[in-house]
């Protein structure tokens, strides 16, 4: 099987897509002292706006997943992507915070339309266990790259073409990766070839997969240990902008610096893929990833200039490990293969309402106490739930690996 990167050939062309998606999320961050300047966006209206692409994660998730399942993987991506472009032309075109709130919510529908199915599609197209480890470790990355690109790229646009141009630009190429994707994938057989009667078949097949997912600890415990480190790690990484801007940093500096920031990441990730593959345990490597970002949250939001940088460095890059391994976590975890993608969904459900919650409180913690100072008690405190998750993990994950290999 060929590969680039250690990414095998048939995963590469669902990973690039994930990174082009992601690139919504880091987008936002350089944007915000531009929208308070031209649109009046407060503090507190900048976190939501931070999160808002997650609300339909919190409380869509799991049904999309099942659609997903159910309608065809690359199918459901597709339309994603539709959405996503949508989300991104209506809101370069916003006059308020308000309507930018709600095509950021677009977006949001959009970016998990097209992200949620992709763990089920790279299952499918890579067969091979330890290929498919290496495709997953590469999936959890995806948002970090992405992210990263869209915040070392947005402030010289910004500065050169203007915001909106430049979501313009984006909503482009959401249509260019839809092109990519429709190209290199082959279509789903025998899936979602009917009208409204096989959607609402669809519907009626997602709710029993649902409670199947449901009512599986697994799934569960994979969410919750998700959303105890996603909303941290975009509270840090989406506000590091506003750190460091109000520490007087240029422009340029505070783009690369949160870019940085955020695409490092992309180690931990595709290192779990590999440490899961030699055989590390799921709890060596939580703890690791957990007790990493408690130190450097702490370090972050209380060092001052480089030394608070290096700590956010650590915070994302070893932080990383948490997400890549329970994308394999989800995927061994799922009680059937036919509920994969619910599962993916219910991990980003509750990975969503992490996100969604996570900025607004820290922005408000941040308003409350007159500064940064604080901010990291919410951390320790995500990072100390995600610890004792991993305990239960470690159990189910041995089980799995125990199991006959589902296909």
């Amino acid at each position: 099987m060929r590969t680039l990167l250690g990414i095998p050939g048939p995963a590469l062309p669902i990973v690039a897509v994930g990174v082009a998606s992601a690139m919504h999320v880091g987008k936002l961050p350089p944007a915000l002292p531009w929208l308070a300047r031209e649109l009046g966006v407060t503090l507190v209206q900048g976190g939501f706006l931070l999160s808002m692409i997650q609300l339909a994660g919190m409380t869509l998730g799991a049904l999309l997943g099942q659609l997903a399942d159910r309608l065809g993987p690359r199918r459901v991506m597709l339309v994603g992507l539709l959405l996503l472009a949508a989300g991104s032309a209506l809101g370069a075109l916003a006059q308020g915070p308000q309507t930018l709130l709600w095509t950021r919510g677009l977006e949001g529908l959009g970016f998990l339309t097209t992200v949620l199915p992709a763990p089920g599609l790279i299952r499918r197209r890579v067969a091979e266990v330890r290929a498919q480890a290496r495709a997953l470790g590469w999936w959890g990355a995806y948002m970090p790259i992405g992210a990263a690109l869209g915040l070392a790229l947005s402030p010289p646009l910004y500065a050169a073409v203007g915001w909106r141009a430049a979501w313009w630009g984006l909503a482009l190429l959401a249509l260019a990766s839809a092109a990519l994707l429709a190209r290199s994938v082959p279509a789903d057989q025998g899936r979602g070839e009917g009208d409204a009667a096989r959607l609402a078949d669809a519907l009626r097949a997602a709710c029993g997969g649902l409670r199947l997912t449901l009512a599986s600890p697994g799934p569960w415990w994979v969410a919750l240990a998700f959303g105890a480190y996603s909303g941290q790690w975009l509270a840090v990484v989406g506000f590091l902008p506003t750190l460091y801007t109000e520490a007087g940093w240029s422009a340029t500096a505070v783009g690369w610096a949160s870019a940085l920031a955020a695409g490092i990441n992309l180690s931990g990730n595709v290192g779990a893929g590999r440490l899961l593959a030699r055989g590390w345990s799921v709890r060596r490597l939580l703890w690791l990833g957990y007790g990493a970002m408690a130190l450097g949250a702490v370090g972050t939001f209380t060092l001052p200039g480089w030394a608070g940088y290096a700590a956010a460095l650590g915070f994302s890059a070893l932080g990383g490990l948490v997400p890549g391994t329970l994308f394999a976590l989800a995927v061994r975890l799922a009680p059937s293969p036919a509920t994969v993608s619910t599962t993916v969904g219910w991990v980003q459900q509750l990975s969503s309402l992490g996100q969604f919650s996570g900025p607004p409180l820290v922005a408000w913690l941040a308003s409350q106490v007159g500064g940064w100072h604080w901010s990291w008690v919410f951390n320790v405190l995500c990072c100390a739930a995600g610890a004792a998750l991993a305990v239960a993990l470690q159990a189910r994950w041995r089980a799995a690996l125990a199991a006959p290999a589902r296909v």
